[in-house]
Formats: structure tokens, C-alpha cells, sequence
């Protein structure tokens, strides 16, 4: 486990026993209608079973046009602890930019709804927030200590995408696109506004604005499986992908500017 980018200064810890909901995990989906019960079930029993504050899963439909929402909706109403958020436009980055900002935790986290990443590595993603060693921490697959079961073309990819991000971005993390993340929502305030990519590239652009604004970023080397039924097109992601490097690295923004109007977020309705 690393930290990238030494804080200039520490935040404080954050105390879990004034907070009514100290952790809030956001699972994108769209058109998940045979993996979202299942993968819900096992995160809430996990996360009742290990965690000592209290809790939020919110399910961020976005666009579904299958069964998703009705299944949604029926976890909502049997678990306290889960949230329904509804967005009309597809896009994870998208999603989890509205819904992390109408949160009320202090730690905002996310992960994918096929539940690839072992959930045992939660807590070690969490604890650094938690105390203020960190503002964001991200699950890395290629990290040492990392077990990761997938494909050869995909292995060649991470490890190729994650090595052009060191070389015209100057990335200091090892795996920009695992999905299992978490940041404080102090960071968050800062760095959300000045995200701009709304779909699969969001993960990228939010590791490098929290290192070039001297943020500390905490990896965290995980066990991941892949999902031989991922509906993930891995070509077009890998395309959007360097459209997006090419913009940053285009850019001159070498900080986060001031926190932008929150009113021109996308709108977000829990149910």
C-alpha cells in the first residue's frame, strides 16, 4: 500500500461517532438488471457484518432501460441502508458526479456492480480517509500484492494505458481505472467541478487533478477477477480513453480552480 503525493498539509481525522452516515458507496449501473441483487446483497452484508458507523448504498441508475430501476427500487424498500438515485443521461463519471455531490458522508466511495474487486479490500481503502492520511485512495490491480485473474488482451492494455498515463501526464499511481475507489467529500467539493469527462475517463482525470493539486493519493493492491460477461466495450473505452489524456495533457491546469456553480450538476432524485 502507497501513498503517490505527500500532503502539504494533513487533514483532520474524521470523528465517525458524530456522524449519522459516515460512508456512502455509489454502484453506477446501467442495463444491470441480473447482477444488481446479487452484487447489493453481498456489499450490504458486507459492510453490516465489518464496518462499526453506520452506512448508504446508493444504487445510481443511470438511463437503464431494462428491469434495473424496478430491482432497484425493490432493494430500496427491504434495506434501510440502500438509496435509489435516478439520472436520465447514460455515463458512469456522470453518475457518480451527481450523486457523490448530493451526498451528505464525509467519505464517498464507488465500485462496479459485477463486485470484480474483493470486497476484503474495502476497509484498507476507507481507513486512510478515515483518518486523515489521505484524500482519496484508489484500488490498484498492478501494485505489488495485487492477485488479479484476467484475459491476456486486457492485462496488455492496463498495463499499456497505465504506462502511456506515467509518460504524458507524469501519474504517479499504478492503475488509473480499477473500479473501487473512495475519496473524502472535502476533496471531493474541490475536485468534482473541475472533472469534465462524464463516462469511463472520470476515474483518470479525478487521480490527476487530486495529484497536481498536491492531494495525497493512497493505492491500495487488490485481489480482482474478471467478468468474462463484462458489457463493457473495451475498444471504445480504450479510444475515449486517449481522447482524454490527449485533452489533459493539452491543458495548462496545474491546480483546481475555484469550486464551480454545484447548481449546474446533473439532478439527482433519491427514492
Amino acid at each position: 500500500m502507497t501513498a503517490t503525493t505527500a500532503a502539504r498539509t494533513g487533514a483532520d481525522p474524521i470523528d465517525t461517532q458524530a456522524r449519522t452516515v459516515v460512508l456512502d458507496v455509489v454502484i453506477p449501473v446501467h442495463n444491470e438488471e441480473r447482477d444488481l441483487e446479487r452484487s447489493v446483497r453481498a456489499l450490504h452484508r458486507h459492510l453490516a457484518r465489518t464496518l462499526p458507523y453506520d452506512f448508504r448504498v446508493t444504487i445510481a441508475d443511470n438511463a437503464s432501460t431494462d428491469a434495473t430501476p424496478l430491482v432497484a427500487r425493490r432493494l430500496a424498500a427491504e434495506f434501510a441502508e440502500v438509496e435509489v438515485a435516478t439520472l436520465r443521461e447514460k455515463g458512469r463519471g456522470r453518475a457518480l458526479k451527481a450523486v457523490w455531490t448530493a451526498s451528505d458522508a464525509p467519505v464517498l466511495a464507488y465500485m462496479d456492480v459485477d463486485l470484480s474487486t474483493d470486497l476484503a479490500a474495502l476497509d484498507a481503502l476507507i481507513a486512510p480517509l478515515l483518518s486523515g492520511h489521505s484524500e482519496l485512495s484508489t484500488g490498484s490491480r498492478l501494485a505489488r500484492g495485487a492477485r488479479v485473474v484476467r484475459g491476456a488482451k486486457r492485462e496488455f492494455l492496463s498495463r499499456s494505458y497505465n504506462r502511456l498515463l506515467r509518460v504524458a501526464l507524469h501519474a504517479e499511481f499504478s492503475d488509473a481505472q480499477c473500479g473501487f475507489k473512495a475519496i473524502r467529500a472535502d476533496a471531493a467539493a474541490r475536485l468534482l467541478p473541475v472533472v469534465e469527462d462524464t463516462a469511463w475517463f472520470f476515474d483518470t482525470e479525478l487521480l490527476i487533478l487530486a495529484q497536481r493539486s498536491g492531494m495525497r493519493v493512497y493505492e491500495v493492491p487488490v485481489d480482482w477477477t474478471e467478468d468474462p460477461d463484462s458489457s463493457v466495450d473495451v475498444l471504445a473505452t480504450a479510444l475515449a480513453d486517449l481522447r482524454g489524456v490527449a485533452r489533459m495533457r493539452r491543458s495548462h491546469r496545474h491546480g483546481v480552480p475555484r469550486v464551480a456553480d454545484p447548481t449546474a450538476l446533473p439532478a439527482v432524485h433519491a427514492a
